[in-house]
């Protein structure tokens, strides 16, 4: 629901216009989320009086971060992040977001749907096949494997049905930021990065945040 009104306060309610919500429906569907949910979400939050907002911030040891919002009050929320930011090494930075592309993601469990593993190697060549630019391995929360596919926004949609048909299973399809240029930072720049990201996902307002850290 909260990707519905994130797409809704992005780019308005009609899926047609809108590739980014049309991509959230389709997976809320996948999910078996209801119709009548789907229109009721739609209907509440172009109704609501929330804003998106993208902060573009610099972090400790040069490093670049992407902070989104969605409020209700974005002089609040400014004086929020300002104050976090203030009193963990980052400030507000235009051109932050020029390190990162927007792209589609479409994560997908590291076994397919006949429980047998999915190699790195045999994901690219899924990931060619489905139209995807590239596959990267990564550890969730509970420490499991799950493949990335990061393909073009418009083709987010098309490249997560044709990798369900090659036999493997999504389990989110959003569109995110990808960072173009990594921040090497060092052990005591690490640690006031991670106190600064956890200071920003405490805040009530903040939605996403993307770093560009090594």
């Amino acid at each position: 629901t909260l990707s519905l009104f994130m797409s809704l306060a992005e780019g308005g309610p009609n899926p047609e216009l809108n590739s980014n919500l049309a991509n959230v429906i389709e997976q809320c569907r996948s999910n078996s989320m209801p119709k009548s949910s789907i229109e009721a979400a739609i209907s509440g939050g172009d109704k609501a009086k929330s804003s998106y907002l993208l902060y573009e911030v610099r972090g400790p040891g040069g490093s670049s971060l992407l902070i989104e919002i969605l409020t209700d009050n974005a002089k609040r929320s400014y004086h929020e992040i300002r104050y976090l930011l203030n009193h963990n090494g980052g400030i507000f930075a235009d051109g932050a977001r020029h390190n990162f592309e927007k792209k589609g993601v479409v994560s997908v469990k590291q076994e397919d749907r006949s429980g047998n593993p999915v190699s790195l190697d045999r994901a690219l060549e899924l990931a060619i096949e489905a139209g995807a630019e590239d596959v990267k391995e990564e550890e969730d929360e509970d420490e499991k494997i799950t493949l990335k596919f990061i393909c073009a926004v418009p083709t987010l949609r098309q490249v997560r049905e044709k990798l369900e048909s090659q036999g493997l299973s999504s389990l989110s399809a959003s569109v995110d930021f990808i960072p173009t240029i990594s921040a090497q930072l060092s052990d005591e720049e690490m640690e006031r990065a991670s106190q600064l990201l956890e200071a920003l996902r405490d805040c009530m307002d903040v939605v996403g945040i993307y770093d560009n850290i090594a």
